[in-house]
């Protein structure tokens, strides 16, 4: 049975189950007329069954997912003779994978032996009956248990407290996978960037004005050890991203200000819908806007002014970046602007003020902490951006504060570094961890001096 149809059987099971449980609680207080003698609402019972059988039959089927491909791996390997299994591990991997691949009908390069064949059609067995039993005990599990749930159903259980004891253990699961998530990468990329700062100088790396990463293949080359300096890198994605925010934080507040307090119900309908437009718009395209029509015009803008532009400029890049991240600033301002309590806007009115001294007074310093969420994320998003970097602002590593000139950023040269077979004990490739790790402790201090600034702002607004 495959796992669409399973997922439908146990969505058919849990609607059955909401429904039986339902109708149970009301048949035990003879109908909707005895609803008042439920300790809790009859879609509380069903919600009730419907749990039990859900739970079980998902847990069943994540922990199965989970265990199943080691099993059958560890299955396949010992039906491989003993003389294709006596390589390397790497090779064993592949050699399984081949099999697999085999078993399962799919195209594979090389000759396919009368042992790895028969070493496949043992594996498509043992994956017909590891499939056949996790439908069978998934769904065995779903109908017991919501039998089991069924049956416990009275007038005086209290199913609204199951329930939401259930589901207030669910958020608390959440929150603590979400959490185990975030220390996972953290340490992930922790270990790595180690590794990387056992073979590069910490202080290099950090303070380092040269960035050349590329080592060569015999000793006696030059610059055969790379050149680790991350300067360079964290000045051009400062650049670009200051270029950005000084184009999208005025528009897209001013655009927020315009659409929660001026513009009238049929303008609002209409602009704002086509101000989001920008927000769906891929990265690649605004990249070919930036590299075939914004960077050739400053380049030709700056030739008749008699500067020396580069084809490829950071201006370009942080021009086109702020355009895309307008949407960010200007759709979450105006959402936070319009949760201000009108309550506040009748006093200031009543007190003499005009629309634009309460908007600069009053309805601002409110919003203000949502608006720096707004702003922080569009940072963010500005940091992040590869695509546009890479099409409008070249790869070249140069440390200059020149928006003019050809720069490059953190994201490119993570994925630069990370492109095409590499080798995971390389400095060159475990640069692209000290990089990531860099940029994650950079977006945190931004975190800590965004919030830093609104808990002063709302302090002086209290």
């Amino acid at each position: 049975m495959s796992l669409s149809v399973l997922i439908a059987f146990v969505l058919m099971i849990m609607a059955l189950g909401y429904h039986l449980g339902r109708k149970r609680a009301l048949v035990a207080v003879d109908g909707v007329k005895g609803v008042r003698f439920l300790h809790s609402l009859p879609s509380y019972y069903g919600f009730y069954v419907l749990l039990w059988a859900a739970l079980p039959a998902v847990i069943v089927m994540l922990a199965w997912g989970l265990v199943q491909e080691g099993v059958l791996t560890s299955i396949l390997l010992s039906h491989i003779p003993s003389e294709l299994t006596a390589v390397s591990a790497d090779r064993l991997s592949l050699l399984a994978t081949t099999i697999k691949n085999v078993a399962l009908g799919k195209i594979t390069a090389g000759e396919i032996t009368p042992a790895m064949q028969a070493a496949a059609n043992e594996y498509s067995r043992y994956l017909q009956i590891a499939e056949l039993a996790k439908s069978g005990l998934t769904l065995t599990l779903a109908s017991l248990l919501g039998l089991i749930a069924w049956r416990k159903i009275n007038p005086k259980m209290r199913a609204r407290n199951r329930v939401e004891g259930i589901i207030k253990a669910l958020l608390i699961l959440s929150s603590g996978i979400a959490i185990l998530t975030t220390v996972g990468i953290v340490f992930s990329v922790l270990f790595e960037s180690i590794r990387f700062f056992e073979k590069v100088p910490f202080f290099d790396f950090v303070f380092g004005l040269e960035w050349s990463p590329q080592t060569a293949i015999r000793a006696d080359q030059v610059g055969s050890e790379g050149l680790f300096g991350s300067v360079p890198l964290f000045a051009g994605t400062m650049l670009i991203s200051l270029i950005a925010m000084t184009v999208a934080v005025p528009i897209g507040l001013m655009s927020a200000i315009y659409l929660a307090e001026y513009a009238g119900p049929k303008v609002r309908a209409y602009a704002k819908p086509i101000l989001e437009i920008l927000a769906g718009i891929p990265t690649v395209v605004y990249g070919f806007f930036a590299a075939l029509t914004v960077a050739p015009a400053i380049r030709d803008f700056g030739v008749d002014l008699g500067l020396t532009v580069s084809s490829e400029s950071a201006l370009a890049a942080g021009l086109v970046m702020g355009v895309m991240i307008i949407p960010f600033i200007s759709s979450l301002s105006d959402d936070v602007i319009n949760a201000v309590p009108q309550s506040l806007r009748d006093a200031a009115y009543g007190l003499g003020s005009t629309r634009s001294e309460t908007i600069k007074q009053v309805i601002i310093p409110a919003a203000l902490p949502g608006i720096m969420g707004g702003v922080l994320l569009a940072v963010s998003r500005a940091i992040g951006e590869t695509m546009i970097v890479v099409m409008a602002a070249g790869l070249s590593a140069n440390l200059t504060a020149n928006p003019l000139e050809a720069v490059t950023t953190v994201t490119v040269q993570i994925v630069t570094l990370l492109t095409g077979d590499q080798e995971f004990d390389s400095a060159k490739t475990l640069a692209a961890f000290a990089l990531g790790l860099m940029l994650f402790v950079t977006t945190l201090v931004l975190n800590v001096v965004a919030l830093r600034i609104v808990r002063k702002y709302r302090e002086q607004y209290d």
